[in-house]
């Protein structure tokens, strides 16, 4: 599964992750615009978004490896610099979640009732899930690419400038209206893990009980110095 990051989460299955739509039937012709141009509607054009996802991780040679689904929320945030509000909660083969209240972040597996919790924007920094919660300029931290269409589709790829990415690129599928089609992750030694969307909402309202997580009675609590803790409530 996608790793939600390299300092803390126990292969948190992420994610976004994320994580981001369908679209509505258009031309290729549609497309006169930069790659820069559809990714800014799918920073900015996307407000908030829900939707059923499902995810195929695959090896180098194209085995697949792991197939999981569920359902994905996001509310991104109204200023550019503070996290956004997701819950990634996976329902098949097994039950886990993730979600950002926009301070925390807080993982859950209800069959080893742990739940770990960390700072929302150091967690996100330079992960997947940050193309989906954040409301930024990709360019800073991506070399964007023009990789043509795909059906009514325009591909974008994200090659990350950081050396210490374990991500070797990222393409966007992207709709008219600025929102994913599809997310497709390589890792550094050939593999790859794909997330489509169906069932999708854009710019909707969402319920903010979504966002919100308090930790179930009895569960351990694992926090950004290794502590871990009971739950009492």
């Amino acid at each position: 599964m996608i790793e939600l990051n390299k300092t803390g989460f126990s292969r948190v299955r992420l994610n976004l992750l994320g994580m981001l739509a369908i679209g509505l039937g258009f031309s290729p012709g549609a497309y006169a615009d930069s790659a820069q141009d559809a990714l800014k509607r799918f920073t900015d054009g996307v407000q908030t978004f829900d939707a059923h996802f499902d995810q195929v991780q695959t090896t180098d040679k194209g085995q697949v490896t792991a197939r999981s689904s569920g359902h994905f929320w996001l509310a991104r945030p109204v200023a550019g610099n503070s996290a956004g509000k997701f819950r990634w909660a996976y329902e098949k083969p097994y039950e886990q979640a993730t979600i950002c209240d926009g301070a925390k972040l807080w993982a859950y597996d209800p069959d080893l009732n742990q739940v770990t919790v960390r700072d929302a924007k150091s967690a996100l920094a330079g992960t997947p899930a940050e193309l989906l919660s954040q409301k930024t300029a990709l360019s800073s931290a991506f070399t964007v690419k023009d990789a043509g269409t795909e059906g009514d589709a325009r591909l974008v790829t994200l090659v990350p400038k950081s050396k210490d990415s374990d991500f070797k690129s990222i393409e966007l599928a992207l709709n008219k209206d600025g929102a994913s089609l599809r997310m497709r992750f390589a890792d550094q030694i050939g593999g790859h893990s794909e997330v489509g969307f169906t069932e999708v909402h854009t710019n909707t309202k969402i319920d903010p009980a979504q966002f919100q997580f308090t930790p179930p009675k009895g569960a351990e609590i694992v926090n950004d110095g290794g502590i871990t803790t009971k739950s009492l409530d």
